[in-house]
């Protein structure tokens, strides 16, 4: 009886090492403040392997004091480790109390110590650069509509063709009346010819002889007179 009793205490101790083993433990939570995407963030992490849920609530402190609750949520821990993240822009040295409440245990108390921001602000994020857009390729004008295009004032006038030519063909009829035939002997006679200087000179000969005559005359009545 005595050598069951003692192994009956082994048994009984050792299942309760292993449960307080897997039980929630406040050790198992931690904080960190970090930055994402230019804005600054709280990060909690639970590393509960028997994945207890418990309820995280972030306080933002100001001399000892509550100033602010920033957020609470909740977490299933694992061995490997499950966080949660709260947004919150927070400034450099500032502190913020966690506190940590499992279910159906007795873990309800804040992560020991408080957290301390960096002295260092998040950096805001640089803003990529647009892309350029791409101009449209300059459409190259083809031979065909080169040639179609008008000449400027100035430039050479191009030679009309065989078809455009004033030249009249051969054997058209002109409409202009054709001259009567002898026509060409008496325009000869007319304004080609000297009968008027003729005219002229017979005209003064005629004068000078009828003179000559008028005189001749004279003289001999007043010879006959004597």
């Amino acid at each position: 009886m005595r050598i069951l009793g003692v192994a009956a205490s082994a048994a009984a101790l050792a299942l309760g090492v292993a449960g307080n083993a897997l039980a929630c433990n406040i050790s198992e939570f931690s904080a960190e403040a970090t930055c994402a995407g230019g804005k600054g963030v709280i990060v909690v992490t639970d590393k509960d392997g028997s994945g207890t849920p418990a309820v995280v609530s972030v306080f933002l402190e100001n001399n000892g004091a509550d100033a602010r609750k920033v957020g609470t949520q909740e977490v299933k821990g694992s061995a490997q480790g499950t966080t949660v993240t709260f947004a919150e822009d927070w400034q450099p040295n500032a502190v913020y109390r966690i506190h940590v409440q499992a279910r159906g245990t007795k873990v309800d108390n804040d992560i020991s110590p408080n957290l301390t921001t960096p002295s260092t602000a998040c950096a805001p994020a640089t803003p990529s650069a647009p892309a350029t857009p791409s101009k449209p390729a300059t459409p190259t004008p083809s031979a065909s509509a080169s040639s179609a295009t008008p000449s400027t004032p100035g430039s050479a006038t191009p030679a009309p063709s065989e078809s455009q030519s004033s030249t009249a063909p051969a054997g058209t009829v002109s409409n202009a009346p054709s001259p009567a035939a002898g026509d060409s002997n008496l325009a000869e006679t007319g304004a080609n010819s000297n009968t008027g200087l003729i005219a002229g000179i017979a005209a003064a000969l005629v004068v000078v002889g009828g003179g000559a005559v008028f005189f001749g005359l004279r003289r001999r009545g007043a010879s006959n007179g004597r």
